[in-house]
């Protein structure tokens, strides 16, 4: 059986010759969101009491951004973080990272992630008091099964980028709280992660080393294109972000965007 030749020539075959290849050019240049929540919810019952962590919360979070999260205590900033770290779990709605679902992810599965994929900054540095500065950053590599020169040269590389080269060698008891800070920085982003998650970073800090964070914070997305979710009460340290999100009782109220910002760190 023969079959004719199609005329590529005509008008109506040009057209969707050219609508698909419209189609396919918008799917290769819409980004995947690196964060994205859909209508995920977290509910905790303590004591015979109902608790709202997150009501049907939906976001998207694409790579490169500086995203803050502002708002009371108890509305559901840190808890909305610890689900994208998996240091919880939704009770319903759908988490996904890089465009794949965390819905059937085993813990040994949320451990490779943030060995890999996220940073965690933590409002209380939790750095190890026995270890250098130098021994805390290195530690999540040393997790990770990596040794020798290739750990030394990730080390050197992000101390010397928090400005802590010269306090390498001092443990975190000789060190200020802004310093312990930038160590705990380092320490999140040794593994080159793609998300960093800072959950009231400046928390514990006065005003000037709150600030100086801040600016570190938005460096990292200018340099190397990692994604921040900042937890704050400030809205000091939330402008610096490309986007705020305000939130009240679990859910996200407002976005409010900002002009892009520029800093030398």
């Amino acid at each position: 059986m023969a079959f004719d030749e199609p005329d590529w020539n005509t008008t109506s075959d040009n057209a969707r010759v050219h609508s698909s290849l419209l189609r396919i050019r918008v799917w290769r240049e819409t980004p995947i969101a690196m964060v994205r929540f859909d209508q995920v919810s977290k509910v905790y019952e303590r004591g015979g009491d109902t608790i709202i962590g997150l009501d049907r919360v939906t976001i998207e979070v694409g790579k490169g951004d500086f995203c803050a999260f502002i708002g009371p205590s108890g509305c559901g900033k840190s808890t909305l973080l610890n689900l994208v770290g998996g240091l919880d779990v939704p009770t319903s709605g759908e988490i996904l990272l890089g465009g794949r679902s965390t819905s059937g992810f085993t813990s040994d599965d949320w451990t490779k992630v943030r060995r890999e994929t996220v940073g965690i900054i933590f409002q209380a540095f939790h750095l190890i008091p026995g270890l250098t500065a130098a021994e805390n950053v290195a530690f999540p590599l040393l997790l990770r099964g990596e040794r020798g020169a290739s750990v030394q040269a990730r080390v050197a590389e992000v101390i010397d980028l928090v400005s802590m080269t010269a306090r390498r060698h001092h443990r975190p008891s000789e060190l200020s709280g802004g310093e312990q800070q930038r160590v705990a920085i380092a320490r999140a982003i040794v593994h080159h992660p793609q998300i960093i998650l800072a959950d009231e970073p400046t928390g514990n800090l006065d005003s000037q080393h709150g600030a100086e964070i801040i600016v570190l914070l938005r460096s990292l997305v200018q340099r190397f294109g990692q994604t921040i979710l900042l937890v704050t009460h400030s809205t000091e340290a939330a402008r610096a972000a490309d986007y705020v999100w305000a939130m009240k009782d679990g859910r996200l109220m407002t976005r409010t965007q900002h002009e892009p910002v520029t800093v030398v760190a």
